[in-house]
């Protein structure tokens, strides 16, 4: 029997509480699509722009898969990064690795940077890599591959090429199942059903921005899939289209919920300028996962076209930011229920609002906690002291959906959990004597534009090397389309000036990526700080919303070095 060697919070009580439960089964993500293929083989799985596999393809493609890996000596609890785009692979990914208990980690986003792929990589020991060839923040820069097998020659690699709807799109999945270095073994390699063991590593950030891998098994990622599919009716007549990225939570949940539901999953892979509502329509989708942006969008497309309804499509999970009064109620309008929900990579999407909650409850709460989960609110001076209904505090929490813990980080993860158990997410809100959660802010210093974390402690780093820039500090603005934006604010050192395009060009060349630019800029005479000299960026927000701080708008364009080389050594000159 396989066992693992990673170091989890399992332990035999909280086993025999879940499993006597029901939120916790014998059942792998594996074994469930496995049932779905064989109770029927022909009905749709997973679907992408250019392909469309049923279950018993999907299995088949899967094993076949699995059995590749294992040829090449891929072993039980090691890592196989995936570096994609929104595809079906994804699925094949992360089926092969629940079948043969490989460790499926996908959280490598289409904003990383090569150099920060690799470093999450050799963090994780990667045993394999899955990567579509150009895809990443400077792919077309960088040769990933090289620096890959340069940190480690004999990982298992797999490129897949860009679809484009012709002859690449086809041949893509003949890529997995087949090697360049090994055959795949005769016959083929068992299943192993092992639903305690570690499948998922998702890479997330704490306060500091530094990447916290989160691990978890098949029974916490389908504890909260179970419970939220039973409560707004997704079964194997649903088809769930993602509009967030497979590689984010988000995505990956939904994925999870249809495969184990054995609903099809439609994944959200339009080129730029296509219309939502048209695919929306040719897919038939009945449920939805996204962020505010997204209904947004889909609401103004549809305002434009002057459509009143949209096929089949009766819901829609609304995650990353609460959603407006406006974009509730145009929803409804159009017969789609919106769920307003709370959750993070560590315990998945725990909370959301009911089918039948009053649309108050939808735009004021972040919902309650589904069967499985808890949720206290404790006090924001001392943690372990719980608080009463209506009480600001720290969100803590507990229960079936939770992480195994943190990735080779036995300290990170103690010191998530306070003295009673429960993990303490870093953010504040609180709790109605029903138990609606309201959430009011975050411990963490982030920025989240359109459901994608910035940390502002990175972009500060960087931008306080600029030559004649003193102090800095990057707040959110609101955006009501992307929830919040990035404002960069400056004070600069004597006789100094700064052009806001050079500064930006400035910090590309640093290594920001363009999705973590700042949208808006302001220049101050000084920073209102604290009794320590910590910088209050609670005024520069509230000094923004009233009006006395205006930044202005600006927008990041690839400047020459040698340009934004010059300009930097005017303003060194010019300092002097």
């Amino acid at each position: 029997m396989f066992k693992s060697n990673l170091l989890t919070l399992l332990d035999p009580e909280q086993l025999k509480e879940f499993y006597a439960a029901g939120y916790w089964t014998e059942d792998t993500i594996y074994t469930l699509a496995a049932a779905h293929a064989e109770r029927a083989p022909d009905s749709f799985a997973i679907r992408d722009r250019y392909r469309r596999l049923t279950y018993q393809q999907l299995i088949q493609a899967a094993d076949a898969f699995a059995d590749s890996l294992a040829a090449q000596g891929v072993r039980p609890g090691q890592r196989v990064a995936v570096w994609l785009s929104s595809r079906l692979e994804n699925a094949i990914a992360l089926l092969a690795c629940s079948r043969n208990r490989y460790i499926c980690s996908p959280s490598l986003h289409r904003n990383h940077t090569v150099d920060e792929v690799n470093t999450l990589m050799r963090r994780m020991s990667a045993a394999a890599v899955l990567w579509e060839q150009g895809y990443g923040a400077d792919a077309s820069e960088k040769d990933f591959l090289e620096q890959v097998k340069a940190n480690n020659p004999s990982i298992v690699s797999y490129v897949l090429p860009q679809l484009d709807g012709g002859e690449a799109a086809q041949e893509s999945l003949a890529l997995l199942t087949t090697s360049n270095e090994a055959a795949t073994t005769e016959g083929g390699t068992s299943p192993v059903k092992q639903p305690d063991t570690v499948v998922y590593l998702a890479f997330t950030s704490g306060t500091t921005g530094d990447p916290k891998g989160v691990m978890h098994s098949d029974n916490t990622l389908l504890a909260n899939a179970r419970s939220l599919s039973n409560d707004w009716s997704l079964n194997a007549d649903s088809i769930i289209y993602t509009l967030s990225p497979l590689s984010h939570n988000l995505g990956f949940g939904a994925m999870v919920a249809a495969l184990a539901r054995g609903a099809e999953l439609v994944v959200h892979d339009l080129p730029r300028g296509a219309s939502l509502f048209e695919r929306l329509v040719e897919t038939e989708a009945t449920f939805m996962f996204g962020v505010p942006v997204h209904a947004s969008d889909l609401l103004a497309e549809m305002s434009e076209r002057d459509a009143t309804q949209l096929s089949r499509l009766r819901g829609f999970r609304i995650s990353g930011a609460q959603a407006s009064e406006r974009i509730v109620s145009e929803l409804l309008g159009h017969g789609i229920i919106p769920q307003s929900g709370y959750g993070m990579t560590e315990a998945c999407s725990h909370n959301y609002t009911m089918p039948d909650d009053d649309p108050e409850r939808v735009i004021k709460t972040s919902g309650k906690a589904c069967p499985g989960y808890e949720i206290k609110i404790w006090s924001k001076e001392d943690p372990d002291i719980a608080v009463g209904p209506g009480q600001e505090g720290q969100i803590g929490g507990r229960g079936a959906s939770l992480m195994l813990g943190y990735f080779d980080n036995q300290k990170e993860t103690e010191e998530a959990f306070n003295s009673h158990g429960w993990f303490m997410t870093g953010d504040l809100g609180w709790m109605d004597e029903d138990g609606y959660l309201r959430v009011t802010g975050r411990i963490k210093d982030i920025i989240i534009r359109g459901g994608h974390n910035i940390f502002p402690g990175h972009i500060e780093e960087l931008a306080s090397r600029y030559p004649s820039v003193d102090k800095v500090a990057a707040i959110p603005v609101p955006d009501e389309r992307m929830g919040e934006k990035v404002c960069l604010v400056v004070t600069l050192r004597a006789n100094g000036e700064v052009n806001p395009d050079d500064l930006l060009a400035f910090l590309g060349d640093e290594g920001l990526s363009i999705y973590d630019m700042p949208e808006y800029f302001a220049v101050v005479d000084s920073m209102p700080l604290t009794a320590s000299g910590k910088i209050l960026k609670r005024t520069l927000e509230e000094q923004v919303a009233k009006g006395s701080l205006q930044p202005i708008a600006v927008r990041a364009t690839r400047r020459n070095k040698s340009t934004v080389a010059n300009a930097i050594e005017g303003t060194s000159n010019r300092k002097a």
